[in-house]
């Protein structure tokens, strides 16, 4: 028997597509959500730092925490199933001279967009943020956030695991960059992009999946 030219190609074309589902990742965005035990919630971490990627400049500060609440329950959706009302920046510095780092915009929203499965990990954004800085020594001020408008727009990626109970700021696939920026001798420029490294403690550990 004779095989088609078209018979070979429908076969290559259906092996390629059985590849590509085999090799799909298990992350994968989901519509709702599972969370326990919900409710207030705390997030503690040790050293926070802001920086100006470009120039490498960085404000470290010796701890940050947060505090809000969390949608509790099945079937929740992923947008703003998390409200943080609370955000603190301690003994925060500029060099060797203190800096005053005041967020803003508050209440912060959690939001949670994809799960993998294998590792219970799941994904989302901070939003509604901003973030304002004053190094002491001299009269620099700067405000983080998404634009360069007033409102409070600024986004940035999270991750969140169940097992360790851990929130952890991701580096890259935010909108954070520094704006408003007066009197900062070039060493905080307008414009740049901003990056917030930070993992935080949630108290009590929340488990959170995906059905």
């Amino acid at each position: 028997m004779r095989t088609g030219v078209g018979t070979v190609v429908l076969a290559a074309t259906a092996a390629l597509i059985a590849s590509a589902g085999a090799a799909a990742p298990a992350a994968a965005t989901v519509k709702t959500w599972t969370v326990r035990p919900g409710g207030k919630i705390t997030a503690m971490a040790g050293k926070t730092t802001l920086a100006d990627t470009p120039t490498g400049a960085t404000i470290p500060c010796e701890s940050s925490r947060m505090s809000g609440t969390l949608k509790a329950g099945s079937g929740l959706p992923g947008a703003g199933i998390g409200s943080l009302t609370t955000t603190v920046y301690s003994l925060c510095s500029a060099g060797p001279f203190g800096a005053t780092v005041t967020a803003h915009g508050l209440p912060w929203r959690l939001n949670l967009t994809s799960y993998d499965r294998r590792t219970g990990v799941a994904r989302g954004t901070i939003s509604h943020l901003q973030i304002s800085t004053a190094p002491s020594f001299i009269q620099c001020t700067a405000v983080v956030k998404g634009t360069s408008g007033t409102a409070p727009d600024g986004v940035m990626p999270v991750s969140y695991t169940s097992k360790t109970g851990v929130l952890k700021v991701l580096p890259t696939g935010g909108n954070l960059h520094w704006y408003h920026v007066h009197n900062c001798a070039g060493i905080i420029r307008n414009g740049d992009a901003a990056t917030l490294t930070v993992s935080y403690a949630i108290s009590p550990r929340q488990v959170i999946a995906s059905p």
